[in-house]
């Protein structure tokens, strides 16, 4: 009898196989202090995206398709029209405040210091005038120096108001209120003694006026000079054209333009209403800025060149005929006690002055003085008839001024006197001088009439422009979104 082998089936019986086992996988080493195999970290995923890299993800995928262009177009434009808007009115207010500032602040503040300046020389002379009367001045004479002097400490009040600390000019504003008494008490120890008959009255009106031309005036011109370069500035600051502004304006209506081409190529519709408001819009704004600037430069420039120049000019050549009448009348004061050398020769100290300043006016052979740059920048008949006047009556004074020198240097005192401050039937220099002093002032008048009438005009152009860019770019914004959504409704 066979028996089948150990572990075989019965005949007739299929073999019986085990149930497959799944692989278990190998332990994992925990981690022992004596060491052993390291933990293999998990495979990192995907690094994560931050939302900007989000957003931009979506913004691309949007841009695929014509809602999501419109979306980003309507969205430029907009930008570029606010954008437009706000630095037309940044600029455009910086400019008006700069012009303002031109009519109501510097250019008053720089007539102010001319007419310091105008005022201590214009005393300095009556001084000397009312000296050279004797012991009993004329009453006229006395009420100009009286009114002078409140006249320049009235304008360096106003102008140390309006002046910051630290600056040159309240230095110099500071330096003539300090030595503005100094000079007053040595003008009424002057005349003081001048009533009494005293010698020493002549020395102290020299004193005075040595304090007075040495230190007071080049004070004064100082601050006149620190308050014509802020004038300047302030037209510098004005004037330039608004050149971002102008550039915006273009770069809008460039994307405009292009934003209704492709409109029109994608629709065969000729308009978008929202677009075209835009367009409109920004036109208007961009023109205005254009034109309303161009004319306020205009103005402004015209108010500098036929304005401020001007009265700079005659300021200078007021002040000029001052210093001279002032050395004029020092010359009979002190009788030849002050000399300078001059080449080989020594002559009287303030007949060389005097020299000085009528050279400035007229002009040294060849050049151009003061009236007749005067009478070049007057441009009417009205600004050319009184600078006429001062330059007749200037040559007048200096044939007189001749006379009065050579009576002087003749030993007749007396005659030379009458030949200054005498009265109409001596033909004295006194009366020339008024008359110089008096057409001048008339110019001056006139120049300060033209400058406020074209910086008006030059500052009125502005008027508004600033608001009604902020305000029209944000219409044409406005309309540009409402374009592009119009666009947009299409799709839905």
């Amino acid at each position: 009898m066979t028996y089948p082998p150990n572990g075989s089936a019965p005949p007739g019986q299929a073999t019986p196989t085990m149930p497959a086992v799944p692989p278990v996988p190998p332990p994992v080493p925990s981690p022992r202090a004596g060491g052993g195999a390291p933990v293999s970290p998990p495979p990192a995923g995907p690094p994560l995206r931050t939302a900007w890299a989000e957003g931009v993800e979506r913004l691309r995928s949007a841009a695929t398709t014509e809602p999501g262009r419109l979306r980003v177009i309507g969205a430029v434009l907009a930008v570029l029209m606010v954008a437009f808007g706000a630095v037309t009115a940044w600029q455009m207010t910086d400019r008006s405040a700069a012009a303002d500032d031109v009519l109501h602040r510097s250019q008053p503040l720089a007539s102010d210091a001319a007419a310091v300046y105008r005022s201590l020389a214009d005393a300095n002379t009556a001084a000397s005038s009312g000296f050279l009367a004797g012991g009993q001045e004329p009453k006229d004479v006395i009420d100009r120096y009286t009114d002078d002097i409140e006249t320049a400490s009235e304008k360096l009040a106003t102008a140390a108001s309006n002046t910051g600390t630290g600056t040159p000019s309240a230095a110099a504003i500071a330096e003539l209120n300090r030595l503005l008494p100094e000079y007053t008490g040595l003008i009424e120890r002057a005349r003081s003694n001048n009533r009494q008959g005293l010698p020493l009255g002549g020395a102290y009106l020299r004193y005075a006026n040595d304090k007075m031309q040495t230190q007071m005036l080049p004070a004064a011109e100082k601050l006149y000079k620190e308050e014509n370069a802020r004038l300047r500035a302030d037209y510098d600051s004005a004037t330039p054209y608004p050149w971002a502004a102008i550039a915006l304006g273009v770069v809008a209506l460039g994307g405009l333009g292009w934003a209704q081409r492709r409109n029109y190529r994608r629709t065969n519709r000729v308009l978008n209403q929202g677009l075209l408001g835009a367009t409109a819009a920004t036109t208007v704004v961009l023109l205005w800025l254009v034109v309303g600037h161009s004319v306020a430069r205009v103005g402004l420039n015209d108010s500098y060149d036929h304005g401020v120049r001007s009265l700079n000019v005659l300021n200078d050549a007021r002040i000029a005929s001052l210093k001279a009448r002032g050395n004029e009348n020092l010359t009979l004061v002190s009788r030849g006690a002050e000399t300078v050398a001059v080449g080989d020769k020594t002559l009287d100290k303030y007949d060389v002055a005097f020299q000085e300043q009528m050279k400035l006016l007229g002009g040294p052979k060849g050049t151009e003085g003061l009236l007749a740059q005067a009478l070049r920048l007057a441009d009417d008949a009205t600004g050319e008839k009184p600078v006429k006047q001062a330059a007749s009556a200037m040559k007048v004074w200096q044939e007189r001024h001749v006379t009065a020198r050579d009576r002087d240097d003749a030993g007749d005192y007396q005659g030379a006197l009458d030949k200054v401050i005498g009265d109409a039937k001596d033909k004295p220099t006194g009366e020339c001088f008024d008359s110089v002093d008096t057409a001048l002032e008339t110019a001056l008048v006139h120049e300060q009439n033209q400058f406020k009438s074209a910086a008006n005009g030059g500052r009125g152009a502005m008027t508004g422009l600033a608001i009604g860019a902020a305000v029209l770019g944000v219409l044409a914004a406005a309309g540009a979104v409402l374009g592009i959504g119009r666009r947009l409704s299409e799709y839905r």
